[in-house]
C-alpha cells in the first residue's frame, strides 16, 4: 500500500517511507486500514501503530504448477504479519488473490480453502483487458505474461467477463472486497450480487476514485453501485497510484457525483468501512462504547485533521 518497491530502495528507505505514510494516515484521522501487500515490510511499524490493520497478504501465482509453492511462500509472509509481538486486537491478516489476471485456477481453489469466513480482497475489472483475457484469451495482458516467460494466457477462456469467471471459485462464506471496479458493467453488478447471495458470500465494493483518475483518468460507475444497493466503501490505493493517502480527498472526489449526498459519502468512509472490516463494534460511528475518533473536515472535504 505504501508504494515502496523492495527492488528499487534500500530497507532503510522503505522503513522511513512506511513510518511517514502511517503517520500521515493517523494524523488525517484514519483509524482502520485494509492494507494490501505481498511482503512483511510493514509488520514492525504496525506493531506499534494506533491504527487497526486488516492485512491482505496478496498472492501472485500465474500457473497451477507453481500454485502450492507460491501459497507456501505467502503463508510465511502471513505468519510474520500475525505473530504475537503486536496488539492482536488491532491486527488481522488473510491470504488474498491479487487479480483475475494473476491467479491460476488451482491457486484460486487453494485460497478459497484457506480463507473460510475471512475478509479478503481482489482487484476487479480495473482495465478492459481483464474481461478480454477471459472472453478470448487475448489482449494487453499477454505482454505482461511474456515478461514472466509465459507465451500465451495461462487462464481458461470462459467466454465470460473476468468477475463471472473467477467469483465462482469462492464458496466459503468470505467477505470479498472488490477493489476499483472501474470497468464493471451493470449486468456484472447484478450477476455478482445475485451470486453472492446464493452462495453465502458478502460483497463490498471499494472505490478508489483518485487512484482511478491517476491511472486511467476514468471513474467507476458509482451511480450503478448505488442503484443496486451495493455495500460501498472508499479507499486510496497506494502512493504508486495516488497523490496522497487521504480519505478526505476521496470524499471530496466522490462528492462531485450529483447523486451522492454528503451523508452517503461520509457513511462510505466511516461506518461502511468499519462494517466491511469487522470493526463496527468499536469504530465507524458515534455510539456508546465505541471509540471512533473525531476528525475535522474543511468545507470542501479535501483536508482532514484529527482532533481526538
Amino acid at each position: 500500500m505504501f508504494g515502496c518497491n523492495k527492488r528499487d530502495f534500500s530497507p532503510e528507505i522503505i522503513q522511513q517511507e512506511i513510518i511517514k505514510a502511517e503517520q500521515e494516515m493517523y494524523k488525517n484521522g484514519i483509524v482502520a486500514v485494509g492494507d494490501i501487500g505481498n511482503t512483511a515490510d510493514t509488520a514492525g511499524v504496525k506493531r506499534h501503530s494506533n491504527i487497526h490493520w486488516q492485512n491482505f497478504v496478496e498472492v501472485l501465482s500465474f500457473t497451477d504448477e507453481k500454485a502450492e509453492g507460491r501459497i507456501k511462500h505467502y503463508q510465511e509472509v502471513l505468519s510474520m504479519m500475525t505473530d504475537d509481538r503486536g496488539p492482536v486486537n488491532q491486527q488481522r491478516a488473510s491470504l488474498v488473490p491479487h487479480a483475475p489476471y494473476s491467479i491460476s485456477p488451482k491457486t484460486f481453489q487453494l485460497i478459497n480453502q484457506l480463507t473460510g469466513n475471512q475478509i479478503i480482497s481482489i482487484h476487479n475489472q480495473e482495465h478492459p483487458a481483464e474481461d478480454e483475457l477471459y472472453k478470448t484469451g487475448g489482449g494487453e495482458y499477454l505482454r505482461l505474461f511474456k515478461v514472466f516467460g509465459i507465451e500465451k494466457s495461462p487462464f481458461p477462456v470462459t467466454g465470460k467477463s473476468s468477475i463471472r469467471s473467477v467469483l465462482p471459485y469462492f464458496n466459503n462464506s468470505q467477505t470479498i472486497l472488490l477493489v476499483h471496479n472501474t470497468f464493471m458493467p451493470e449486468e456484472d453488478i447484478v450477476w455478482a450480487n445475485e451470486y453472492a447471495v446464493a452462495n453465502g458470500l458478502k460483497l463490498v465494493y471499494c472505490l478508489c476514485i483518485n487512484a482511478n483518475l491517476y491511472i486511467e483518468n476514468k471513474v467507476p460507475p458509482v451511480d450503478l453501485f448505488m442503484k443496486h444497493n451495493c455495500h460501498i466503501v472508499l479507499g486510496t490505493d497506494s502512493y504508486s497510484s495516488n497523490w496522497q493517502l487521504s480519505i478526505a480527498a476521496e470524499l471530496a472526489e466522490v462528492s462531485r457525483f450529483q447523486t451522492v449526498s454528503p451523508q452517503q459519502a461520509l457513511q462510505w468512509a466511516t461506518l461502511n468501512g468499519a462494517k466491511a472490516l469487522g470493526w463496527d463494534d468499536e469504530l465507524g460511528s458515534f455510539e456508546k462504547g465505541k471509540k471512533p475518533g473525531v476528525v475535522l473536515l474543511n468545507t470542501e472535504m479535501t483536508q482532514s485533521k484529527r482532533i481526538l
